[in-house]
């Protein structure tokens, strides 16, 4: 037998492992609520490809790729215990039980690690939440994507209702299909099928009832069998307490904004403050795209390293509020033709890192510009430390951030030296390190932070409903703090 025939009979056995983890992954977030992770990555509706995908992408974070073989006994471990709703990232566990020198073996020391997801820990599964839609744009229809994928057991998020302005003959046909494919995320993973009589979209199996209003004011949710939903804004139409309150019609208790909020409206980044939401608060925001890519490894950098002031430079691709062409705008350079030009604009991204992170007295300064890209933008975040480091320090650290703690959902990190912006469409994290582009100087250090603005702040946005809407699952093993 050759080399190559070793390597693929070695793919082909892998290949079998990771079909016999699919029913399984599969099983538990139906029937437990349990979302299967790897490496903070879900691995519910993956392919047997996507799966080793996903265990090869280890080796870049981790320095060694993690296989199938490994994570197996940790899956089928999890079927034998007693598990409530949670998020169990097994990339998490193998790379543990290997740090751990007991002598326990993978049942016993899974049973300990995800002990405060078994028995009198666990918690129960509960009623759904619905979610109501208030705009059905760019970021509205992954926001509706994400909630129709995360239905699970129906016991979490379900999207119930989105409300538009009517559009013309055909409305709700035209915006299913808009939701149905894609220019830049692809084609939606399920089925869709409309009603055109009763004005309902049915994605998976999720009957989304289409709502057509000019204003909040017209609306009573109650009506359509909606109750304590969660409604967010995906218009960006009203931004302050005042405009938002609007929302809180029958059937509505949350209202969560899509856009920086004005005056007293929390600004909310996932991993950062969302800690901070009061019980009681109805009104949130969830900040921008560009905050929820810096404020984390801001964050991050802080409390290592100390901040004592500075810049970033965003380098953003266009969105909606451009022109195509030419034409009046009420900003001047932005009535510019995106997709041919470079257009220097202002980003409130810096600005807003003193809602997010009050504690920071460092002052941060930001501009932006807007590329020729239709999706996933770059930040280059400049710092000035408090003490001096070196670059191989640095990328040590942010790498066991985005691996290990509390922020490992915010923050993703890539040594790929070949990586460019498509790499990126789709990523789950708020911003994505790239170690071949840090600088680091004595105090100096330059971080180039890659994010998808539209499908990872969506992503974002969903973990603070799932937050404020009390089905946000703890996730095992622990993060260390």
């Amino acid at each position: 037998m050759t080399v190559n025939d070793d390597a693929f009979t070695n793919w082909k056995t892998r290949e079998e492992i990771a079909e016999s983890m699919i029913p399984i992954i599969g099983r538990l977030h139906r029937e437990q609520d349990v979302t299967v992770l790897l490496h903070s990555r879900s691995l519910v509706n993956k392919s047997v490809v996507s799966i080793l995908k996903t265990h090869r992408f280890a080796r870049q974070i981790a320095g060694e790729e993690l296989s199938v073989t490994d994570t197996l006994p940790f899956l089928q471990t999890l079927t034998t215990l007693d598990l409530g709703p949670s998020q169990i990232d097994i990339g998490m566990l193998a790379a543990t039980y290997r740090a751990d020198d007991r002598g326990l073996s993978v049942e016993e020391f899974t049973a300990e690690a995800v002990a405060g997801a078994t028995g009198e820990n666990k918690i129960e599964l509960r009623e759904g939440r619905d979610v109501v839609l208030y705009g059905f744009g760019r970021i509205g229809r992954l926001l509706a994507r994400l909630l129709i994928e995360k239905t699970g057991s129906g016991n979490g998020l379900r999207l119930r209702a989105i409300v538009v302005r009517q559009g013309g003959d055909q409305d709700i046909v035209k915006r299913a299909s808009l939701l149905r494919r894609d220019s830049i995320h692809g084609q939606f993973q399920g089925t869709i099928t409309v009603d055109e009589a009763s004005s309902t979209i049915i994605a998976n199996g999720n009957e989304i009832k289409v709502i057509y209003a000019g204003d909040p004011s017209e609306i009573d949710y109650t009506a359509y069998g909606i109750k304590d939903a969660i409604l967010v804004d995906n218009t960006g139409k009203w931004r302050d307490r005042e405009g938002l309150s609007k929302h809180l019609r029958p059937g509505i208790d949350k209202v969560v904004l899509t856009a920086p909020g004005k005056g007293d409206v929390p600004n909310i980044v996932h991993g950062v403050n969302h800690d901070t939401i009061k019980p009681d608060e109805q009104i949130l925001s969830c900040a921008s795209c560009t905050t929820n890519a810096i404020v984390p490894p801001l964050k991050a950098m802080a409390e290592e390293y100390g901040v004592l002031r500075g810049h970033v430079e965003t380098v953003h691709s266009f969105t909606n509020d451009q022109n195509l062409l030419d034409n009046y705008h009420s900003s001047d350079r932005r009535g510019r033709s995106a997709p041919l030009n470079m257009v220097i604009t202002e980003t409130g991204a810096a600005s807003a890192v003193a809602k997010a992170l009050p504690d920071l007295k460092a002052p941060i300064t930001g501009s932006s510009i807007r590329v020729p890209v239709p999706d996933v933008s770059i930040a280059i975040l400049s710092l000035r430390l408090g003490r001096a480091t070196t670059r191989e320090e640095v990328l040590d650290y942010l790498r066991n951030v985005s691996l290990t703690s509390p922020l490992k959902r915010q923050i993703d990190f890539i040594s790929a030296p070949d990586a460019v912006s498509s790499d990126f469409i789709g990523s789950r994290h708020a911003s994505i390190v790239d170690a071949g582009a840090t600088k680091v100087e004595d105090d100096n250090a330059i971080l180039y932070l890659w994010y998808d603005n539209e499908f990872g702040y969506s992503c974002q946005v969903i973990r603070v409903v799932q937050h404020v809407s009390g089905v946000e699952y703890p996730t095992f093993p622990a993060p260390a703090v």
